[in-house]
Parts: structure tokens; C-alpha cells; sequence
């Protein structure tokens, strides 16, 4: 079990108290595709994604990743129990979907940085800590059923 001081959580929702989840969502799953475009094989019904624009212009790229931001917010709710949170996702993507697991260490990384673009003054080295550490339990816990 991942112990979060008061500090972390405090940081951690203050943040998402502010995510605009269709926006920021939309923002860190467009990247991804577009960062490391072999992730996009896991994405073929989703149409055009055959360059940056059509990919930020993509409403399934769109709607997919406010579903995941979305999934996210979960975690934040959930802090102390995000294996349990996880589990029926983690199991969905690893033996339906198969997904490379590291999949979720990289969409984690890229959320990091969307977040730090969109709250620049609030998004301190304290604050990026704990959400760095949010992402790695978050990857971790999806990645659970491939172990």
C-alpha cells in the first residue's frame, strides 16, 4: 500500500479540483499518439490518425481520452485503495485489449506535462512529485494483471 502524506493528497486534488477533464484528457491522449505513434495500433477503429492534426481533431481521440481522464479521477478519489480501483480495468486491458503496459508509464508522463502547462503556477516541484509518484501507482496498478 502506497502511504500519501496530507500534503500529497491536498496537492494532488487541489489540481484536479481545476482539470477541465474532456480538455486535458483529449490534450494527453492526442499526445501520446502523437509522441510515440506505435501506441496508436491499439487505436485503429479510431480512424485518421495519420498526422498530429488529424489526431488532435479526432473525436474518438477526443471522447477516448476524457473517458480516460476521466477513469483517472478515480484515482484521486480513491487514493488509498487504487490497486482495488484499478483491478477490472487492469484485467480489460491486459487480457482483452493487450495492451503494452507501458503504455501507462508513458500516457502518466504525458499527463505530467500536460498538467504542468495548464496550471504552471500551481504545478510546484512538491506538487509535480506527487503527482509523479500518482501516475507511477496509477501505471502500476493497471499493469497488475500482466504480473
Amino acid at each position: 500500500m502506497v502511504h500519501w502524506s496530507a500534503e500529497e493528497k491536498q496537492l494532488i486534488t487541489s489540481i484536479w479540483s481545476k482539470v477541465n477533464v474532456e480538455e486535458c484528457g483529449a490534450e494527453a491522449l492526442a499526445r501520446l499518439l502523437i509522441v510515440y505513434p506505435w501506441t496508436q495500433r491499439f487505436f485503429s477503429s479510431f480512424g485518421n490518425l495519420s498526422s498530429p492534426t488529424a489526431i488532435i481533431g479526432n473525436p474518438k481521440v477526443r471522447a477516448h481520452g476524457r473517458k480516460v481522464l476521466s477513469s483517472f479521477g478515480e484515482a484521486v478519489k480513491n487514493l488509498d485503495n487504487i490497486k482495488n480501483t484499478y483491478a477490472k480495468l487492469s484485467e480489460l486491458h491486459c487480457e482483452k485489449l493487450h495492451v503494452d503496459p507501458e503504455n501507462f508509464r508513458l500516457l502518466g508522463d504525458i499527463l505530467i506535462i500536460v498538467l504542468a502547462s495548464h496550471f504552471a503556477r500551481d504545478f510546484t516541484p512538491a506538487c509535480q512529485f506527487a503527482w509523479q509518484k500518482l501516475v507511477s501507482v496509477v501505471a502500476h496498478a493497471l499493469a497488475r494483471k500482466y504480473h
